[in-house]
């Protein structure tokens, strides 16, 4: 089964910036696409940004701008890069990797974001 494994959360400042990695166990290559979600407490999973298989990423209209989603070959994971943090950016982050029908979700990394 395809595990992922979220790193990189904790607190960060508003303004600041913050690096989210996503290791799967299986090469990153191989999913049709792969991408980063986030949930606040008491609000549903809201896609922040997505990158495919070919490389197209997609952004949330809330991070446009300020986050960028990659690709790391060598360490075989999919990371998302935010800058100019705002509160709302607060939340649990869940890496999602799609294979065909099916998807994996990790365990989710916090982010919060103090004012």
């Amino acid at each position: 089964q395809a595990q992922l494994v979220e790193s990189g959360g904790g607190l960060a400042q508003t303004g600041g910036s913050l690096r989210l990695s996503c290791a799967a166990s299986r090469s990153i290559f191989s999913y049709k696409a792969m991408g980063w979600y986030r949930q606040a407490p008491g609000k549903e999973r809201d896609l922040v940004a997505t990158i495919t298989a070919g490389g197209a990423t997609n952004y949330a209209d809330s991070v446009k701008g300020r986050a960028t989603i990659s690709k790391d070959r060598g360490k075989n994971t999919v990371d998302l890069q935010m800058t100019s943090l705002k509160p709302e950016d607060t939340g649990t982050y869940y890496c999602y990797g799609a294979l065909g029908a099916s998807g994996s979700w990790g365990q989710g990394t916090q982010v919060t974001v103090s004012s």
